[in-house]
Parts: structure tokens; C-alpha cells; sequence
């Protein structure tokens, strides 16, 4: 089974040297970290990461940090890629156990052993919640553009709360993958449904919300950090995806959470509305 690439040509570039050069300008940009990567020797610092999903124009330049440091860290040969589930199909919590996913850039494996260890409990052998979701799949040309082959398990998670958060957590954090939350930070503006205080800019009303739950992150307190986005209010799509594998870095060794990129969508296109994006890996 080929899982065909549904945001090629949408959210980035669908010609393969196209999308090269597009993932290229992304490390270069102003915004981005400056600099195309290297692949170092293995550390095994890096437990996990947190890597923004919109289009590449918006959101590119962040990824890259966190890419940046996955392939310095040594670049793991598994992935496991947890995404929100943005189009309501499909199980609560979903993966695809088997086949490959293609992009411009090739062909990638689904790691069937990882996937099929996951099956039990929440998680779901579901290839319907994946057929059009963008969030996981966005991921796949970055790792592709550094270089080096590898496997990975998609999970889509419908359901984000506290409870499913943790199982998920507990799951991937046995496995030897590197582990990637899917997750842009706040929708802001008439686009989204959710306006800002009276007064504030849709992008500095982002920057406020978001503060909030990158603070939260950073104090490494799964709890904490659900509990802010939900009583502030704070419209980051993939909360539960954060959480898991927070969680699972923590298990893993990991003692702090590093911020390596803020940006909006507002930096790129001012407009009413706003999304921010985060980079931020767990070490």
C-alpha cells in the first residue's frame, strides 16, 4: 500500500528539485536557522522534538531548527511522527501499521515492527485517519532532504486529552525512535473563530497565548502544560501530540526543554489572522 502525498503542491513545493530547493531556503531563512545541516555522530541527546505543520512558506523556517538539531544529534535511522487529526476521520488514536508513504522526494517505509508493538489499548490500526491529514506528512520531505534512510510510524491522534496523552506517551517512549510532535501553536483572527481581547493585534495576541504554553513546556510538566492550554484557552491544534511525547522524552532521560524558534504567520503575511509555530526539542 502507497500512501500518496496529499499537501504536495499545497503546503510545499510538488517537484521533487522544487521542493529541494524549498527545503534548502527554509535552513537559510532569516528565520530559520541560518545554516543547511550536517549530520553529526550519534548523541542520543535529543529525546524528542516539537515541529510546526502549516504551509512551508509559513512555517519552514522554524521546522528547521528543530531539524537542524536532529540531524547534529546524529539523526536516528526510526521515527515515530504524532500528528493531530485534522479532518475527523478515522480512530481516536490512529496508525498505520504497514505500507509506505510517498512524497516528491521518495519513497519512505512505515516501521511495521514499532507500529504493530503500539497496537493495544487507545492506539489503532486505522489507515482511514491518515488518508488526508497534512500534519504528519509535512514532516516526512525534511527528513528525506537530510540525507539518510529511515522508517517510521505515523500516529494521528483525534482524541488529546490528559488521559490519552499519557498512554500514548508510555507506548512511544519504549520504543528507539526519535520522537516528533506535529503541532502549530495558536489560531488567532477571523479565519479561526477566535478573536483576541479587545484592542490587541491578532499576531501579539498569539505571541501571548503562545508564551503561556512554550513556559509551560519548558517546565517539563505534562500536567501543567495541559492545564494552561485549557484554562487559557490556547487553540494550539496538536496539544495532545506535545504532551506525548513530552512525556515519553521525560521517561526517556530527558530533563529540560529547549526553545530553539518563535514565529507567526504574520511575520510572513500580516493579515486578521495569525498562527504561531514553535520549535522546541527535549533533551
Amino acid at each position: 500500500m502507497i500512501r500518496k502525498a496529499v499537501a504536495a503542491g499545497r503546503f510545499y513545493e510538488g517537484g521533487r528539485e522544487a521542493l529541494k530547493e524549498e527545503i534548502r531556503q527554509c535552513f537559510l531563512d532569516e528565520r530559520g536557522p541560518g545554516m543547511l545541516p550536517e549530520i553529526g555522530e550519534r548523541k542520543g541527546i535529543v529525546k524528542g522534538c516539537v515541529v510546526p505543520h502549516a504551509g512551508y512558506v509559513f512555517s519552514g523556517a522554524v521546522a528547521a531548527h528543530s531539524y537542524a538539531e536532529i540531524a547534529k544529534d546524529g539523526f536516528s535511522d526510526r521515527f515515530i511522527i504524532v500528528g493531530p487529526n485534522h479532518t475527523g476521520l478515522g480512530a481516536e488514536v490512529a496508525v498505520m501499521s504497514e505500507g509506505k508513504w510517498e512524497t516528491p522526494l521518495g519513497i519512505v517505509e512505515v516501521d511495521s515492527e514499532i507500529a504493530n508493538e503500539m497496537l493495544e489499548g487507545i492506539i489503532s490500526d486505522d489507515a482511514m485517519a491518515h488518508l488526508y491529514e497534512h500534519s504528519i506528512e509535512v514532516q516526512l520531505p525534511f527528513l528525506q532532504f537530510l540525507g539518510n534512510k529511515f522508517s517510521f510510524v505515523p500516529v494521528c491522534m483525534k482524541t488529546q486529552n490528559y488521559e490519552t496523552a499519557i498512554e500514548l506517551g508510555e507506548k512511544i517512549a519504549n520504543t528507539d525512535a526519535m520522537l516528533i510532535a506535529s503541532s502549530d501553536f495558536s489560531h488567532v483572527g477571523v479565519d479561526y473563530g477566535q478573536m483576541p481581547s479587545s484592542g490587541i493585534p491578532v499576531n501579539e495576541w498569539a505571541a501571548m497565548q503562545d508564551k503561556k504554553a512554550i513556559d509551560a513546556i519548558l517546565s517539563m510538566d505534562v500536567e501543567k502544560f495541559m492545564s494552561v492550554v485549557s484554562i487559557n484557552g490556547i487553540s494550539m491544534c496538536g496539544y495532545g501530540c506535545v504532551a506525548a511525547v513530552m512525556f515519553a522524552a521525560k521517561k526517556r532521560g530527558a530533563t529540560k526543554a529547549r526553545l530553539l524558534k518563535y514565529s507567526t504567520s504574520y511575520d510572513v503575511y500580516p493579515s486578521n489572522s495569525c498562527v504561531g509555530y514553535g520549535a522546541i526539542v527535549f533533551e
